[in-house]
């Protein structure tokens, strides 16, 4: 309890965590707000939806509370390197790993409250940047809810969300069918984004390599899942390809895995397919292991 009173601590008292949340948190509601005043009029897709309140810009290699939370979680193992709370000599293996861990034990929570206040400020802002000619269906037409959101209402005797007052439109983009599921993907991406910044900062000791790795792993993971996946004969669920804010280096592994035929590389598999999550969770234990090898050969932090 000690290291993670401390790691609180210290994540606490640094200047540029709280200028950097407040950064992602205005950048990602400026983003959120263009691309929703360009937005085409008519009704709005749900991917679309998703894409706006995650603020996901296709150049980026991920969301801006994801690319954030892998910052914090770089500069808080940067911070240690460069002020050391111990001297060299006093940190042992146990010590180190201990430390280790608690950094991912405090960054993941933040990230996750992160993500959740950008997905907040985001849906207001996108509710009032959108055109007046586009329509969210989820606030008009019943059938657009997602099961959860219609479980919700009907357990307060509401049809949908029109029945309640115009204050709580915005809440119509949350409501949207996969929209739920997809938020929530986002949500557990901005974690595991902070867990590779502190794992990737603490491979290379610096800051800005561990950035730069983690920029790097997204094109990289998406193509090599889609490999994997497709050899495994199990195809990218229509979930996944369609909702998720990511799809840089999808993209790329259409038109080489599939010909070209985006249609042929989305199948009905679920984002809980046991495949599809050993696929993805494999990297990540990759990524922890080589920290925990990595600290057995130094002397220090």
């Amino acid at each position: 309890m000690r290291v993670l009173a401390y790691e609180l601590r210290r994540l606490r008292g640094l200047r540029s965590t709280w200028l950097l949340l407040a950064a992602v948190l205005l950048c990602d509601a400026v983003v959120a707000a263009v691309l929703a005043s360009q937005a085409p009029t008519g009704p709005l897709a749900a991917p679309a939806g998703v894409r706006l309140l995650t603020a996901a810009v296709p150049l980026i290699p991920l969301p801006f509370a994801a690319l954030g939370a892998g910052v914090l979680g770089a500069l808080s193992y940067g911070h240690e390197v460069r002020h050391p709370g111990l001297a060299a000599s006093q940190v042992t293996y146990s010590r180190r790993v201990r430390l280790l861990l608690a950094k991912l034990l405090v960054v993941g929570p933040v990230a996750a409250l992160l993500a959740l206040a950008t997905l907040l400020i985001d849906t207001v802002a996108v509710h009032l940047a959108l055109p007046g000619g586009v329509t969210v269906a989820a606030w008009t037409d019943p059938g657009a809810l997602s099961d959860q959101a219609s479980g919700l209402l009907g357990a307060v005797g509401l049809s949908g969300p029109a029945d309640l007052p115009g204050l709580f439109a915005p809440l119509a983009l949350l409501a949207g069918h996969g929209v739920p599921a997809a938020l929530l993907a986002f949500v557990l991406l901005t974690v595991v984004a902070a867990w590779t910044g502190v794992l990737t900062a603490s491979l290379t000791r610096s800051a800005t390599a561990g950035v730069l790795l983690l920029c790097a792993l997204p094109p990289l993971l998406e193509s090599g899942v889609a490999l994997l996946l497709r050899r495994t004969g199990h195809p990218w669920p229509v979930r996944a390809a369609e909702l998720l804010p990511f799809q840089s280096g999808l993209e790329w592994a259409y038109g080489w895995v599939y010909g070209g035929v985006r249609g042929t590389a989305a199948g009905s598999a679920a984002l809980t397919d046991p495949a599809l999550l050993a696929v993805g969770a494999a990297p990540a234990a990759a990524l922890l292991l080589a920290a925990l090898f990595v600290q057995v050969r130094r002397r220090s932090l």
